[in-house]
This record gives structure tokens, C-alpha cells and sequence, in this order.
């Protein structure tokens, strides 16, 4: 799915949620409200964060070549932002990383692109099954660690991020290589002391 259908998607999300009155508003209020009160992140941070991402989709949907070539996903954590997804060549990858790193609050780029076609919305679906069932052992296991934890999947390859100590690290990252699908884990991990 191109960058522009995803903004038409949440853009339609946020109309339909609107309509519907206060109680779809209080819904995802208390769903930010509870993911905040376990993160590690100040809140200034996690909004952050969310407008970090928000602009990546904007200054990479301005670029009609980099939206229909292209498969992208990027998330940030604490500014540290990680990019996976396909990239058709070596010239847009850079031109890619360049737009990123031009967005204000970015503080780190872990550019985990493949040089391929855009990959299949089966092969997308098989990796938002994984995340599911990677999240649902976190949380499982250990509800505060596993709650804290951004949990991203492409091509069976499950990357972790979030401010952990290393022993945290090490636990999250045993919880996630015994899930089924897992092919690799890739810690992108802010660690404290």
C-alpha cells in the first residue's frame, strides 16, 4: 500500500471516528492514556514521536517517485526512527535516508530497507500476524516490559525498540525468538543504566 493510501486510510479512520460521537474519542484516548502510563518516555516524547512519524509520512508522500516505487514503514522511538520496507535501488535509499534525516526530532536513522519490489499485502499480513503474537507473548510474559515495547515486523525479521536495561533487552529478545514465523529478532533498543 502506498504512503498515500495509508494518509486517505487514517485520514477516513479519524472522519468515521469523529462522526460517531465522544465514545470512539474516549476509546482511543484511554488506549494513548494506558500505552503512556507504561512507556519509559516522557509524554512530551511519545507526542513527539507520533508528529516524528507523521512528518516522515509527509515528506516522503510529497515525493511522487519515493510513493509509488516504494514500500516504507517507520517508527520512531525516543527519535531514534527505524525504516524498513523495499526500495527499488542504492540512489533512492539515500535520497530516502537524506528526507528522513532532514525531519526535525530525529535523532537517529536505523535503516533496515531491502534493495527489492514493494512486497506483497500477503506477505504484509503474514508479518502483522507475527507482531500480534510477538506483543502477545511480551505482554504474557511480563505486562509492564512487554507493554513498553514498539514490536515491528518485516519479512519474519521482528525488530524490538524501547529503553531497556540490557538484562530487559535480553529477556524480550529469548520471549521473541520462540515465536512461531520468527526469523531473526534485531534489538534497536535505547539502553539504560
Amino acid at each position: 500500500m502506498s504512503i498515500r493510501a495509508r494518509l486517505i486510510l487514517l485520514l477516513l479512520a479519524g472522519i468515521v471516528i469523529s462522526t460517531q460521537g465522544c465514545a470512539g474519542l474516549v476509546v482511543a484516548g484511554g488506549a494513548t492514556a494506558g500505552s503512556m502510563a507504561n512507556d519509559r518516555r516522557t509524554t512530551g516524547a511519545y507526542v513527539d514521536d507520533e508528529v516524528i512519524e507523521w512528518k516522515i509520512i509527509d515528506v516522503l508522500y510529497k515525493d511522487e517517485q519515493i510513493d509509488e516505487q516504494t514500500h516504507l514503514n517507520a517508527t520512531s522511538y525516543n527519535g531514534i526512527v527505524l525504516l524498513t520496507g523495499e526500495i527499488p535501488n542504492e540512489d533512492m535509499r539515500l535520497k530516502v535516508e537524506q528526507k528522513i534525516k532532514s525531519v526535525e526530532g530525529v535523532k537517529q536513522l536505523h535503516d533496515e530497507t531491502t534493495i527489492a519490489a514493494p512486497s506483497s499485502l500477503m506477505s504484509r499480513s503474514g508479518d502483522t500476524w507475527i507482531t500480534s503474537k510477538v506483543k502477545t507473548a511480551l505482554l504474557t510474559d511480563n505486562t509492564e516490559m512487554g507493554a513498553r515495547t514498539k514490536v515491528v515486523t518485516e519479512k519474519g525479521v521482528v525488530y524490538l525498540m524501547g529503553i531497556v536495561s540490557q538484562q530487559e533487552a535480553d529477556k524480550l529478545t529469548d520471549i521473541a525468538r520462540r515465536v512461531g514465523g520468527v526469523q531473526k529478532v534485531v534489538k534497536v533498543f535505547e539502553y539504560r543504566s
